[in-house]
């Protein structure tokens, strides 16, 4: 099936530029350390990155994927092109003159998101003039964005799931060659972060050109598809704010404990993200053009086995990702952070939060399924509603069992308001036939989650053979130790879903065959 072809592609691209992001997470730390002008920096890289969120990744791709789909499908690729085209010339219209009035007003901007800054004349004159540096990668990528939109209904997810990679390569090109010949580190990654969102367009706009797709600048037109696409985007765009609202009280929460939770939180987080990214980011992006083109030709039989297979791929990967995660969390932690300043507390600490994120992984994972069944019925009100309901009960929570477990509360809050989001999807699409588990579906699920636990059984064994008993007499390093664990919990978890039948070698063969 073309779906699983699609989303390894978006997954092993997902994981190098995750793998590439810690490498400049690394480096960051090593080159611009932590001060005032990392202080000026962050924020000069936070601000474009949250217009991009919300508005070019978020409420945009989710609003125009399926309108742009469904034009592919009932008329055709030149009048689809013809609408992005114009949807190009309307964002050019929008963003040229609020990228000038933000880089004009950015003295203003940098006093409401840092207030603390105020009186700082490091912080708050650096923040100013990197902010606009950076904030022009607002423009840039939300054209992007539109681009690997029609490139992923096209069904070619390479290009736009490969654009993350240059940001973070230009990212370290940029610490490691333009540090020594500029002002300072943080000038030299905010000239990245431009650097990035240009190499990103060309990217995008050479493979568009490759494949065929006749986008052309013109004279923008708010036709009533325009209008039907800013009507979609409306509740796109409270959702996305609804989602940085929760990073936010999550972080203004863990300020109010004990030093070092805001940091336990970051690291842990960093650990769940791998898994979610490259299975959910995947999933979510394979499955919204093409449900989208199957509801727009009416082949619910179609629509209802992409869902079907997609939910068994993601949990295929999800479950054993969180068992992992539980099993050995403090392994993961003390191999990757534990030196210089992070101590062997901080890995406990950091351990705890991380396994009560690794909680709500597969559900994070399967809300992206049930999201995309909306999203390809042009419904962006639904989710939102729902990400504003689980938002709200999301800080209540925290807000109470921090009173018992610290900072594990508010990573436990996360984990357990992902599985009631999953159940209030579950709920509302439950007139959905496309939505509806298969037999097959079922009875894989039961499968996957016995190999789970004879992969747990294995993890913990090596773990505590390799680590625990034989930890002063180990003569190879720990990463390497790391690494065999890994692949020891790799190997039996295959054999136990092949055995198990939950998946056989044919169908690999097949699905990653081209249809």
């Amino acid at each position: 099936m073309k779906l699983f072809k699609a989303m390894a592609t978006v997954a092993g691209l997902t994981g190098l530029s995750r793998i590439l992001g810690f490498i400049r997470d690394i480096l960051t730390a090593a080159i611009l350390g932590a001060g005032p002008i990392a202080d000026a920096f962050f924020v000069a890289l936070k601000l474009p990155n949250f217009f991009r969120r919300v508005t070019a990744e978020g409420a945009f791709s989710v609003s125009f994927v399926p309108l742009y789909s469904e034009k592919i499908a009932t008329e055709g690729e030149e009048k689809a092109d013809l609408f992005a085209s114009n949807a190009f010339a309307v964002m050019l219209l929008f963003l040229v003159p609020f990228t000038l009035l933000a880089l004009i007003a950015m003295p203003f901007i940098i006093y409401g998101i840092a207030p603390g800054f105020i009186g700082d004349a490091v912080r708050y004159d650096t923040a100013v003039e990197l902010s606009r540096v950076t904030f022009p990668y607002l423009l840039l990528m939300s054209l992007t964005a539109l681009m690997g939109g029609v490139l992923n209904a096209r069904d070619k997810f390479a290009p736009f799931a490969g654009a993350p990679i240059l940001f973070n390569l230009s990212l370290i090109i940029a610490l490691v060659v333009f540090t020594p010949v500029l002002e300072n580190a943080g000038h030299a990654m905010a000239w990245g972060v431009l650097g990035a969102g240009a190499a990103q367009f060309l990217w995008l706009l050479f493979w568009v050109k490759k494949h065929g797709v006749r986008l052309r600048l013109k004279k923008p037109e708010f036709t009533g598809n325009i209008k039907k696409l800013f009507k979609l985007m409306g509740p796109g765009v409270i959702g996305a704010g609804v989602v940085h609202v929760n990073l936010l009280a999550d972080l203004i929460i863990a300020s109010l404990l004990a030093s070092g939770s805001i940091s336990y939180l970051y690291y842990a987080d960093r650990l769940n993200q791998l898994p979610l990214g490259m299975v959910g980011i995947a999933v979510g992006t394979a499955l919204l053009p093409m449900l989208s083109k199957s509801l727009a030709r009416g082949d619910v039989k179609e629509g209802k086995n992409l869902f079907n297979r997609s939910m068994e791929v993601c949990l295929l990967l999800a479950f054993p990702a969180a068992v992992a995660l539980l099993t050995i969390p403090e392994t993961l932690i003390s191999v990757l952070f534990e030196r210089g300043a992070f101590t062997s507390d901080d890995t406990s600490a950091t351990a705890y939060v991380l396994m009560a994120y690794a909680i709500g992984l597969p559900a994070y994972v399967s809300v992206k399924i049930y999201s995309s069944v909306f999203w390809a019925k042009q419904d962006t009100v639904t989710p939102v509603k729902i990400s504003v309901v689980t938002t709200i009960l999301n800080i209540v929570l925290s807000l109470v069992l921090i009173q018992f477990i610290g900072v594990v509360g508010i990573a436990l809050s996360t984990g357990l308001v992902g599985w009631l989001q999953f159940i209030l999807l579950r709920h509302f699409s439950r007139e959905e036939s496309i939505a509806k588990f298969d037999d097959r579906l079922k009875k894989n699920i039961l499968k996957i989650l016995g190999a789970c636990l004879v992969m747990a059984v294995a993890l913990k064994a090596v773990d505590v053979w390799l680590f625990d008993v034989s930890y002063g007499e180990r003569t190879m390093p720990a990463f390497v130790i790391l690494i065999l664990i890994v692949f020891t919990g790799l190997f039996v978890y295959s054999a136990a879903v092949l055995g198990s039948g939950a998946i056989k070698l044919s169908e690999l063969k097949t699905y990653m065959k081209r249809k």
